[in-house]
């Protein structure tokens, strides 16, 4: 994976979109990783469309279980799956 995503500030939302929206214009395997407050934003309809290329999207279990409501769109992880994330990424951009 060339970037890797770690989502954690609900504030980040109109940046994580136009970046993700800029990696896939340009080609770039991107992934995701939601933590914090930050997990509920996996049910936002921009974020959502904008994460269907993404190679890999991880929501923080526990941050899920505080923050998200229903199920959860993708796949729920640890910060375990975070550390493997972030060590098979070249880049790691933190919002």
């Amino acid at each position: 994976m060339d970037v890797l995503f770690l989502v954690s500030h609900v504030e980040s939302t109109p940046l994580l979109t136009a970046l993700l929206d800029a990696c896939k214009r340009r080609g770039i395997d991107y992934g995701c990783f939601f933590t914090g407050a930050a997990a509920a934003l996996v049910k936002d309809p921009d974020i959502g469309r904008s994460l269907a290329d993404a190679s890999c999207v991880i929501v923080c279990e526990y941050s899920w279980e505080r923050f998200g409501k229903g199920d959860c769109p993708f796949a729920i992880g640890s910060q375990t799956d975070n550390s493997a994330l972030a060590s098979a990424a070249l880049h790691v951009v933190s919002l």
